[in-house]
């Protein structure tokens, strides 16, 4: 062989090693009967190669994914969705604009277009059933969990399963297995794989470790309390005493009044999911599991005891905060607490995030995380008794876990789950769950740290995180997704329509206009109406099953 010739098929290999269209022990091996020395071979390939010869950290024809196989690179040389065009509805909220975000990079890679469309929260389920009933010209939606079961009341299911495009190597690569428990089963029906990663809602305390850590203030507290300042609080009436003190004086020296706590409980806004997780310590507890039925025969529970004790208690807390905050959206009670005017706030994840925002924010580095507080004694629902014990603590997954499905109807249903599955890989789904402005929480396990998961923080770091901040949300927010005791979510057919009538009845309560007793049979009427337009036999099994999938 001539030394043009061996030349010219040198770089032949190195540019086919590095397109991805020849795997690592197949060059080691050609370049071999070139002549190549080891050495030399050695400083070729990287050392991220070495881990799996099917994948490759980076390449030309897909800047925006890694990890990539290589299956997925020769896919993409041929621009597999060429002119091709695919239509998602998105909720309009921020979970909505990072599809949108991320649409123009896949179409980059593919050759492809995205239309999107937005769709306000309180038609959102509407719209998707309609379409699914009609012309289904949509190839995904993006779906809260809670509409999962409405899905599934035909004999055909109304969304397609994904297992059979997770394991074909030529779509983005996104590793189901990596999902927290808690969180895959909001993805899954019976036991089959329906959604693609993107969102892991669940709603912890977040409070300002600063503020509760001050000397000062700790000794007004024990002063005025006779007991230390809790930092933070684990019990709902150590809650209360803190979200009382720190309102209506200028803790904060900006001459300006402060508050103890935020909320954000408009109506058809998601506000509904603060009564939701601060009532379970009432209800759920090593005792018994259920909040919404009794499992036998599907009777609501919602005017038990325990939930009216919860409501009455949720209520309180309205003086505690800015009096406009009941007919505040979700960004508008955050800002209270990111712009440094409120000390406590329980929510989801997208609040310690925007917290790293220092466009946005005057908190980052000072921000705590905690558990719920839970409560000393707990409602049975089934029993009629209320139990005692030294601290019942109530884990949740409560929110949209906002993320996409594929339309039985769909005929780009490929594409449509490329460009799922982009949005899923490991490089998108990271820069989705550290950047607050996106709406996204974490779900797999790659994304929290050891012992929990395999995540570094100084990924966090690189993405513009405090450490502390990122250390104490993660494990908080862990800790809450394996408590022994859980407010299992509810995602029966009709749940959206049990949930709006709670949503209504609780803010009427919160606006005055009902008192707590008569909103909870009112609820339970609602309920039990709804309960029989879907069948209360089938209810009753579905709702047996979403408990024994644990």
């Amino acid at each position: 062989m001539d030394h043009n010739h061996s030349e010219g098929e040198f770089n032949e290999l190195v540019s086919a090693f590095f397109q991805g269209r020849m795997t690592r022990r197949r060059f080691i091996r050609r370049a071999a009967q070139l002549g190549l020395s080891a050495a030399l071979v050695s400083r070729i390939v990287p050392a991220s190669f070495a881990a799996d010869d099917n994948f490759v950290d980076s390449s030309p024809v897909a800047p925006n994914e890694s990890p990539i196989t290589r299956e997925r690179v020769a896919y993409l040389e041929s621009k597999p969705y060429k002119d091709k065009t695919i239509n998602v509805m998105v909720l309009r909220s921020a979970v909505g604009d990072c599809v949108e975000y991320h649409a123009p990079r896949w179409e980059e890679q593919t050759g492809a277009h995205v239309n999107i469309t937005k769709i306000a929260i309180d038609t959102l389920y509407q719209e998707i059933f309609a379409n699914l009933k009609g012309p289904g010209q949509y190839d995904a939606y993006q779906t809260a969990a809670w509409f999962y079961g409405d899905f599934f009341t035909s004999d055909e299911p109304a969304i397609v399963e994904i297992a059979p495009f997770v394991k074909d190597p030529k779509y983005p690569y996104w590793d189901p297995d990596q999902f927290l428990p808690a969180m895959k089963r909001l993805y899954t029906w019976q036991g089959k794989l329906y959604g693609v990663l993107f969102d892991a809602d669940a709603q912890i305390l977040y409070y300002r470790k600063d503020v509760l850590g001050n000397a000062d203030y700790q000794e007004k507290f024990k002063s005025k309390l006779g007991y230390d300042l809790p930092n933070p609080p684990e019990t709902m009436k150590e809650l209360h005493d803190v979200a009382s003190f720190f309102t209506g004086w200028d803790w904060n020296g900006d001459g300006k009044e402060d508050f103890g706590i935020s909320l954000h409980a408009k109506v058809n806004e998601q506000g509904f999911f603060h009564f939701l997780t601060l009532a379970a310590p009432y209800v759920v507890s090593p005792n018994n599991k259920y909040f919404y039925f009794n499992p036998d025969d599907m009777k609501p529970l919602i005017n038990s005891e325990g939930h009216l004790r919860a409501l009455e208690d949720y209520v309180k807390f309205l003086a505690n905060g800015p009096k406009e905050q009941i007919g505040w959206t979700l960004e508008q009670g955050w800002n209270v607490f990111l712009s440094g005017h409120a000390v406590m706030e329980p929510t989801w994840g997208d609040l310690p995030t925007l917290a790293q925002d220092r466009a946005r924010s005057s908190v980052q580095g000072r921000v705590g995380a905690t558990l719920i507080p839970g409560t000393t004694d707990a409602f049975n629902p089934i029993t009629g008794q209320w139990d005692k014990f030294p601290l019942n603590v109530v884990g949740n997954t409560n929110g949209g876990t906002w993320h996409c499905v594929i339309s039985r109807k769909s005929k780009q249903k490929e594409a449509a789950y490329d460009f799922l599955a982009f949005m899923a890989n490991k490089k998108n789904a990271f820069f989705n769950v550290t950047n607050g402005w996106t709406g996204v929480q974490p779900a797999m396990k790659y994304e929290y740290f050891p012992p929990v998961g395999t995540g570094k923080v100084e990924e966090w770091e690189n993405q513009g995180w405090d450490k502390a901040d990122a250390i104490v949300y993660l494990n908080a927010y862990y800790a809450n997704l394996v408590l022994p005791a859980q407010q299992i979510y509810l995602r029966i057919p009709g749940a959206a329509d049990y949930w709006h009538e709670l949503d209504v009845r609780i803010s009427a309560v919160l606006a005055g206009k009902t008192k707590p007793k008569e909103a909870l049979d009112k609820i339970y009427q609602a309920w039990e109406q709804i309960t029989d337009r879907y069948g209360r036999e089938s209810q009753k099994k579905l709702y047996a099953e979403s408990y024994g999938a644990l």
